[in-house]
């Protein structure tokens, strides 16, 4: 009996981490986080919050610690990068895209700072989908 129940235990969990993304939702979020790149590149952080959501429920962790609500983030944002110089040109590279569930994805990747001081790191991101969008409702950035 404790190896049946281990056994649909493991076929239960497994069946889990192999839900699948959609092709249109993994489009919707490829998109957004392309909109994003155009929009830094172009020097309009505005343009780059957008696909943040909107909400005090936002949350961005970086090395200063937590931010947490959607305007925090964007002037942190403002306060980091305050010219394009400083913004230089951004690449991402997305490594995975996992569904969490139907309304619920985890990626990781890794961004780059083309600019004088080049930067770089690592990034998880939770995508939600929300009203029918998705937007990212958490950050994590090294």
């Amino acid at each position: 009996m404790k190896k049946y129940i281990l056994l649909t235990a493991l076929i239960f969990a497994v069946s889990l981490k192999a839900q699948k993304i959609s092709n249109d939702d993994r489009a919707a979020i490829l998109n957004v986080l392309e909109q994003q790149r155009i929009c830094w590149n172009n020097g309009d952080l505005a343009g780059y919050m957008k696909g943040y959501w909107k909400s005090d429920s936002t949350r961005f962790i970086g090395k200063s610690g937590i931010n947490y609500g959607w305007n925090a983030t964007f002037e942190s944002y403002k306060k980091g990068y305050p010219n394009k110089e400083t913004m230089g040109t951004l690449i991402f590279k997305v490594i995975s895209l996992e569904s969490l569930n139907k309304n619920s994805v985890f990626m990781i990747g890794k961004w780059d700072l083309d600019r004088k001081e080049k930067a770089g790191g690592y990034f998880t991101l939770i995508w939600e989908k929300i009203n029918g969008e998705w937007f990212i409702t958490t950050d994590h950035s090294s």
